[in-house]
């Protein structure tokens, strides 16, 4: 591989006018697509398999034209101290609210709240449901702005209205630190080359990356379903690799030109080095983001191929466009460690010994002090991962938002007027169609869920029009996401199991309470699954890159470690509120879902991509002579000040999406950087060359029939050696 890639270097190089178009057109291309496509809505939410899905399927069939899966907005109001929604005045004003609500085009229904008794006990609070006919994030402006409007009317005649539901969700934004993040990443690439021009070329090249990988998700996104968090989560992880990689490239070159190589052999050499470690690294991620399609929850499964997708295009443009662009700069990109105008062919001249960077010292410590560094790192990870002990995790709803937003005000006046549990309703779904008695079979679900405990209400059965199918509302006791609730669906759906074997009904439990537990549920049961399939296709991978079997074993001990860590500093912030303030979170709560197995999926690919790159180097030399722990030491000095910058750049981009208006991207964001330097600064940085000092040429162990049976990817570039005199005749005079 390494020979193939230093080809294709060299031409990328020699041959940069056509490499620069080419991806100038893909820009461009990606671009008008995205500029000429449809505007993309909210991608559907499906959990193929759960009961909750079933329900809403069999709704769709059996109830044609509710729009079961269409937006809701609850209009909340409360009257004046003092006052009723009785009152004549103010039942007035809300009834000329629900006939405003009426007129819009896309409105299905409007309930009255004096018609449907959703008035409270004590007379102060009532709402009115409007149902849409499409989704939250498909409704038209028109549509959004007339129901404010009609809330706003409506304050104006002395009510307080708030208004909940899915209407008034909108396209997150992810807020200005998205640009600091890329400008620090700006600062720490200029430090680490002390050039502007070799510093610009990776951001350069990840921008033009993301563009295009971005801007394809954006024309394909009405054609393939695909959500506005998939962009988000493409241009997150997209920006990250694509600088890392384009580093790591860029550096090799400057370290070619450093031993005396003509520009050209340094650009195809650095691809062939570290662009084979970026062709693994690269392959470990997208391993990583197209493995979450085991969990088989489409929209988690677009989001990972899609990100995937950005990834390829990072590492394409990292193997072409850093050597062409590299072309163009010329004698503006100096050879590392030059400090004067000297011949490449000479060696530089000092007064003394070189000092050791700190990489060679921090290495050459670690060395000898390996078991007191390999034990400080587990124990300082194991005290990070103590919250994850406590994680408790479900989907977002308004009880969520800030207190700021009108949907929590809506949320806590409905829990203050009806109870937390009638923020969560549960719809049962009562198939009847193969029992003798449709009539007696809803009679019995409903007698019998009256009798489980944590049941304020049961509505009566609301059959369809050919008598088969009914619908039953439950208003739960305790709010949508505690634990009590979860266990109430699971006792409607025992109590329906015993229903199906008297009467042939087949009793569903659905709605969007009901859904967030099934969606948890199939999380918690893939993510043993998911680990299986990819830590071991990584390993596998990481067997083939290192020729070693403790090396990959390591590495993937070492992520479990920082991801458990990582999850921990999660729960900390976002559910027991620690630094919450300083991290703009404003409601704690149960984690997310998916935040483990996406956490999962994301950081072992990330996590792989530093073992990749420093590893390798550490396996270099020991491939050309050197001892195991001398090994170490090198791959330190040559590989630790890049990995670090790659670091502190990827978590300044992750930590830039922490000011996004959208809590899964804020989590997300806080999580990947936090996770980021629990890996490269604790597993990376000690453990891993601790553990690799304890076990010295033992670490490089491979059985000999697996050597045989391997094939030889050559990611040290040894190949390239064979020739020492190829790069002679390209060595010129550089001028700094």
């Amino acid at each position: 591989m390494a020979t193939f890639l230093y080809k294709i270097g060299r031409m990328s190089f020699r041959r940069r006018h056509v490499v620069a178009l080419l991806w100038v057109a893909l820009l461009t291309l990606a671009g008008v697509g995205a500029a000429s496509a449809p505007t993309a809505g909210n991608s559907s939410f499906s959990i193929p398999g759960t009961e909750a899905q079933k329900a809403f399927d069999l709704l769709e069939q059996r109830f044609p034209g509710t729009s079961a899966d269409g937006a809701t907005a609850r209009v909340v109001f409360k009257a004046p101290s003092g006052e009723k929604m009785t009152d004549p005045g103010n039942k007035a004003t809300v009834q000329e609210t629900v006939k405003e609500l009426s007129d819009g085009s896309e409105v299905v229904r409007v309930t009255d709240p004096y018609q449907a008794k959703a008035v409270s006990k004590d007379g102060t609070v009532a709402y009115a449901q409007v149902s849409y006919k499409v989704s939250g994030m498909e409704l038209e402006d028109s549509s959004r702005d007339a129901l404010e409007d009609s809330a706003q009317d409506a304050r104006k005649a002395g009510l307080t209205v708030e208004v909940g539901g899915d209407a008034l969700q909108t396209v997150p934004h992810t807020g200005t630190t998205e640009i600091i993040g890329i400008a620090v990443a700006a600062v720490v690439l200029v430090i680490t080359f002390g050039s502007l021009v070799a510093a610009g070329l990776p951001l350069l090249t990840a921008l033009v990356g993301v563009g295009i990988g971005v801007s394809t998700i954006t024309a394909l996104a009405s054609a393939l379903d695909l959500g506005s968090t998939t962009s988000t989560l493409a241009m997150m992880i997209g920006l990250a690799v694509g600088i890392d990689y384009a580093l790591f490239i860029v550096s090799r070159y400057r370290a070619e030109l450093a031993e005396g190589r003509g520009r050209e052999e340094a650009a195809g050499r650095a691809v062939g080095t570290s662009g084979s470690a970026v062709v693994f690294a690269g392959l470990t991620v997208v391993i990583a983001l197209v493995g979450l399609s085991v969990v088989n929850i489409p929209m988690l499964t677009k989001m990972g191929v899609a990100a995937a997708g950005t990834v390829a295009i990072a590492v394409l443009i990292a193997l072409t466009m850093i050597p062409a662009l590299l072309g163009y700069a010329g004698r503006r990109v100096k050879p590392a460690g030059e400090k004067g105008k000297r011949l490449l062919g000479r060696s530089k001249k000092q007064e003394g010994p070189a000092k050791p960077n700190l990489g060679t010292r921090w290495a050459s410590f670690v060395v000898r002090r390996p078991v007191v560094v390999l034990l400080l790192g587990v124990i300082g990870l194991g005290a990070a991962a103590v919250p994850a002990a406590s994680l408790e995790l479900g989907l977002p709803d308004d009880g969520s938002q800030p207190t700021s937003t009108t949907q929590r005000r809506a949320y806590d006046l409905l829990s203050e007027g009806f109870g937390p549990g009638f923020n969560g309703p549960l719809m049962v779904v009562v198939d009847a169609r193969h029992s003798d008695d449709p009539k007696a079979a809803f009679t019995q679900v409903g007698d019998e869920i009256k009798g489980l405990k944590d049941v304020v209400t049961v509505t009566p059965p609301a059959p369809n029009k050919a008598g088969d199918t009914a619908t039953i509302t439950v208003i739960p006791d305790s709010k949508p996401s505690s634990v009590a609730t979860e266990d109430l669906v699971h006792s409607i759906r025992d109590k329906g199991a015993a229903i199906k074997a008297d009467s042939d009904a087949n009793v569903l439990v659905t709605g969007q309470t009901a859904m967030n537990i099934d969606v948890s549920e199939k999380l918690n049961d893939a993510l043993i699954p998911y680990l299986i399939l990819v830590v071991g296709l990584a390993c596998l991978l990481l067997i083939v890159v290192f020729r070693s079997i403790l090396v990959p074993l390591k590495a993937a001990l070492g992520f479990l470690l920082s991801v458990m860590a990582a999850l921990g500093a999660v729960v900390a912030v976002f559910q027991w509120g620690w630094l919450a303030d300083l991290m703009g979170v404003e409601q704690t709560g149960p984690v997310m879902s998916m935040m483990p197995i996406f956490m999962v999926g994301v950081v072992f690919g990330l996590a792989m991509d530093y073992e990749v790159f420093l590893v390798t180097r550490m396996r270099e030399a020991y491939v050309h002579g050197e001892k195991a722990g001398q090994a170490v030491v090198t791959g330190f000095r040559h590989g630790a000040r890049v990995v670090t910058a790659a670091a502190v750049i990827m978590m300044a981009v992750f930590a830039g999406f922490i000011g996004s208006s959208e809590s899964m991207v804020k989590m997300i964001g806080f999580g990947l950087a936090i996770a980021v330097f629990f890996d490269a600064f604790v597993v990376r940085m000690a453990i891993v060359p601790a553990v690799l000092a304890l076990l010295g040429r033992k670490a490089w162990w491979l059985p000999k029939w697996l050597d045989r049976a391997l094939p030889n990817v050559d990611v040290e570039g040894e190949g390239l050696r064979t020739d020492t005199d190829r790069g002679d005749q390209d060595r010129e005079l550089v001028r700094v």
